[in-house]
């Protein structure tokens, strides 16, 4: 690309090169659209015992030492809460087998009066998300709503038995403590693999 300074004073042309220079990484950065900082410092891992899939005890806190890329679903949802799923496993295939080993995958039941664990493994069998860093959990709804008061997310029940709920993601750092908060049905994977990849590298 040729440009034309004629005419131009060097202060004056030092100036144009250097907002041209600034405007380069612009063209070729990643649309980061969904992704926003942190909504709260507050520890999002707390002392609180769920069950996964297979019928495991999981302690939250116990999972704190990776990046954790957290949702949450239901299984008898049929409007987004499949599509919140498909978007994970986006990530997922993105990671290869830096999930588990680097980063974890944790998605939070919104209807633990329905869904044990028998629920939550046909669920991730059934949407391709049955992987070893991926942990369904449930629990009892007193510990689920004490979970999602920290994220400041409220579950309500309509007339015909569907969930009333935000669509949320969230993903914490190897402290437990948010990093970002996405609208999952917008930002793309691979601003969340990158997102993922620098928690990792803080580390």
């Amino acid at each position: 690309m040729q440009i034309v300074a004629q005419g131009l004073r060097p202060q004056r042309w030092m100036g144009v090169l250097l907002v041209m220079l600034l405007l380069l990484p612009a063209c070729n950065r990643e649309d980061a659209a969904g992704s926003y900082p942190a909504a709260t410092q507050a520890d999002c891992l707390p002392k609180i015992t769920l069950v996964d899939q297979h019928g495991s005890q999981v302690e939250l806190a116990s999972l704190r030492g990776k990046p954790i890329l957290i949702d949450f679903v239901y299984t008898s949802c049929t409007a987004t809460c499949p599509m919140l799923t498909a978007k994970m496993e986006s990530v997922a295939k993105l990671l290869g087998n830096g999930l588990g080993r680097k980063a974890r995958f944790v998605s939070l039941t919104l209807d633990p009066e329905h869904d044990g664990p028998a629920q939550l493994l046909s669920y991730s069998e059934r949407m391709g998300a049955n992987n070893p860093g991926w942990i369904f959990l449930t629990g009892t709804p007193e510990q689920i709503d004490q979970v999602l008061a920290i994220y400041g997310i409220r579950r309500n029940h309509a007339p015909d038995g569907s969930i009333m709920h935000v669509n949320a993601a969230y993903l914490l750092g190897p402290d437990g403590r948010q990093n970002r908060q996405y609208a999952p049905l917008e930002v793309s994977a691979k601003t969340v693999v990158r997102d993922i990849e620098a928690a990792m590298s803080s580390s």
